[in-house]
């Protein structure tokens, strides 16, 4: 397994943006898939984003299509999830995941990375 920790978050007005980072330690980075995750108050987690390790392939929530972008930085370790013209239906702690496939299920991912904030007030 990987260690993920995550930066970022935090509170915007509605129609900002915030970018969130996840570092992962060791040197199989580029083998590793990751993926988003969020959790709202009294809902399930469910998934934002995925990409593969080399970055190719990308997938998205229906839902931020448009307003999200996940990248990787595969010489740096990192993955960053870029977020725009956020609303404020899009607060919730946010998870990073590590696995060995792209999905947008959470199942396959096994390192997660400890979670962060984002507030979106209207």
């Amino acid at each position: 397994q990987v260690q993920l920790v995550q930066s970022g978050g935090g509170l915007v007005q509605a129609g900002g943006s915030l970018r969130l980072s996840c570092a992962a330690d060791g040197r199989t980075f580029s083998s590793y898939a990751m993926g988003w995750f969020r959790q709202a108050p009294g809902k399930e987690r469910e998934f934002v984003a995925a990409i593969s390790g080399s970055g190719d392939y990308t997938y998205y929530l229906d839902a931020v299509k448009g307003r999200f972008t996940l990248s990787r930085d595969n010489a740096k370790n990192t993955a960053y999830l870029q977020m725009n013209s956020l609303k404020p239906e899009d607060t919730a702690v946010y998870y990073c995941a590590a696995g060995a496939i792209v999905t947008t299920r959470s199942e396959p991912f096994r390192s997660w990375g400890q979670g962060t904030q984002v507030t979106v007030s209207s």
